[in-house]
């Protein structure tokens, strides 16, 4: 595959993507990364991504220079998608990445394709899931970790009522369910079962291992 070839399959998704070279600098920054990080490619071009994206987890830190998603692409093993908190002008969001590790001739590293898909919103819920079960089953946080894992669906495709949108707008603000329950006038429970109706709409299920 040729360079122009690799900034072809950065501009042919909707999606916020970018393309980094061995290096770990970027090469190609589509229209829709313009949007969501409000940098210009021109600016983008040739810096490194972790400059840019300044992406931390649960955990801390992710980008630096010892990333390890690029240790992975140099060594060419494939790349798992996985969640990043990413900075943007307003703030911090949520996403999800998918990497894909493409070869170009003549060249000894492959390049990177990354694709950025939002989802604050789905995250919170995960992440209040895991709180929930973590207080309510006693279990240790690497257990809990371990046993939830998350699919997900597009929200606005999901058959929500209106107090489950409600309560679903509140968390995506970052309120607590106690705070909800106080705002809502409904207890705490009521709030627990809300959530647990709204996340097997939203295709989030729970593993028990």
């Amino acid at each position: 595959m040729q360079i122009r070839d690799i900034k072809e399959l950065v501009e042919s998704t909707a999606d916020a993507a970018f393309a980094i070279d061995g290096s770990g600098l970027i090469v190609r920054w589509n229209r829709a990364a313009e949007a969501m990080f409000e940098t210009t490619a021109a600016r983008a071009i040739a810096k490194p991504c972790g400059q840019l994206l300044q992406g931390v987890d649960e955990s801390g830190p992710v980008c630096s220079p010892n990333c390890l998603v690029q240790q992975a692409i140099r060594k060419r093993r494939p790349v798992r998608n996985f969640d990043l908190q990413v900075k943007i002008r307003q703030g911090r969001l949520w996403c999800n990445i998918s990497v894909l590790i493409v070869h170009e001739a003549g060249s000894s590293l492959p390049y990177a394709l990354h694709i950025i898909r939002p989802m604050d919103v789905r995250k919170r819920l995960e992440l209040l899931m895991r709180d929930l079960v973590l207080k309510e089953t006693g279990l240790s946080p690497e257990q809990v970790i371990k046993m939830i894992s998350v699919t997900r669906a597009p929200a606005r495709e999901a058959d929500l009522t209106n107090r489950e949108i409600e309560i679903l707008r509140l968390l995506a603000q970052g309120v607590t369910p106690p705070s909800i329950a106080a705002r809502l006038h409904i207890s705490r429970t009521t709030v627990n079962n809300h959530v647990r109706h709204i996340l097997p709409k939203l295709e989030a299920r729970l593993y028990w291992g």
